[in-house]
C-alpha cells in the first residue's frame, strides 16, 4: 500500500480482503448458536417442541465452511500484510478458523448424532456431556479474544481510513472504532470463558447453570446481531473504499 498526504492509494491486486463475509457468517454463526440453544432448552421442557437437528447440521455446516476456509487461508497466507496491516490476519484469520472448526464439529455431529442427542432422557445434559472436551478450547478463545480487544484499544486498531464511506467519518478520532470493535470482542469473549463454566454445570444441575446460560445466550445474541449487521454494512463501505483508493 502507498500512501500520501493527498490521496490513499491501495494496490488490491495484492492484498485481497474478504472480512466482510467472514464478519457476517460469524455473526450468524453466534445468532445460529444461541437459537439452536434455545430451542434445545424448549424441547427438553415440551415434549411437543421440535428440533430440526438436518436444518441446524446445514446451517452450522454452511456457516463453518465459510469461517473455516477464509480464516485458514488468512491465517497461513497473511494476505492484509501486503498492505500495512499485518496484525488483522491474526485478529480477522485466526478467530474465524478458532470459530469455524468447531461450527464444523458440530454440523457433522448433528447429522450422524442428531437422533441420539433429541432421543436423550435429558438432550441439555447429554450436549454438555459431549461437548465438554471442546468447551477447554472456547474458554480459551475468549481468553483470546481478551486479549484482542486489549490490543485494539492500546494501539486504537480498527480505524477505518477517511476514505472509507460512514466509518471514514470517525479516521481522525480512531479511538472510537477500536473501542466500539475491541468491545464487540471482549462481549464474545466473555460468553466464550463462561462457556466451559455452564457446559460443567449443565452435565448435572441445569438450574444452577441458568445465570450462566442466560449471559452467555445475551452477550452471544447481542455481538452475533451486530457483526452481522456491520458486516452487512461493510459490503458498501468496504466497496467504496476501493472505489476511493484504486
Amino acid at each position: 500500500m502507498s500512501m500520501t498526504t493527498e490521496a490513499l492509494k491501495i494496490d488490491w491486486a495484492i492484498m485481497p480482503t474478504y472480512n466482510t463475509i467472514m464478519s457476517l457468517a460469524a455473526g450468524a454463526g453466534l445468532l445460529a448458536v444461541v437459537i439452536f440453544s434455545r430451542d434445545l432448552f424448549r424441547f427438553r421442557r415440551n415434549n411437543d417442541a421440535t428440533v430440526s437437528t438436518d436444518g441446524w447440521s446445514l446451517a452450522f455446516g454452511v456457516l463453518g465452511l465459510i469461517l473455516t476456509t477464509t480464516g485458514l487461508h488468512m491465517t497461513l497466507t497473511w494476505p492484509l500484510a501486503a498492505g500495512g496491516f499485518p496484525f488483522d490476519n491474526i485478529i480477522f484469520g485466526e478467530t474465524s478458523l478458532g470459530f469455524g472448526v468447531p461450527l464444523l464439529g458440530a454440523a457433522f455431529y448433528l447429522w450422524r448424532r442428531g437422533e441420539a442427542l433429541t432421543s436423550a432422557p435429558d438432550p441439555i445434559a447429554f450436549a454438555a456431556n459431549t461437548v465438554r472436551p471442546l468447551s477447554l478450547f472456547i474458554g480459551g478463545l475468549g481468553l483470546s479474544l481478551f486479549a484482542i480487544a486489549a490490543a485494539g484499544v492500546t494501539y486504537q486498531l480498527f480505524a477505518a481510513p477517511a476514505q472509507e464511506p460512514i466509518s471514514g467519518a470517525f479516521a481522525a478520532y480512531p479511538i472510537i472504532e477500536a473501542t466500539f470493535m475491541s468491545g464487540l470482542f471482549a462481549l464474545v469473549g466473555v460468553g466464550a470463558v463462561l462457556f466451559p463454566f455452564a457446559i460443567a454445570k449443565l452435565r448435572t444441575s441445569g438450574a444452577a447453570a441458568s445465570g450462566l446460560v442466560k449471559t452467555i445466550g445475551i452477550v452471544w445474541y447481542l455481538t452475533g446481531l451486530a457483526f452481522l449487521l456491520f458486516g452487512a454494512m461493510n459490503y458498501f463501505t468496504h466497496i467504496g473504499l476501493i472505489v476511493n483508493t484504486m
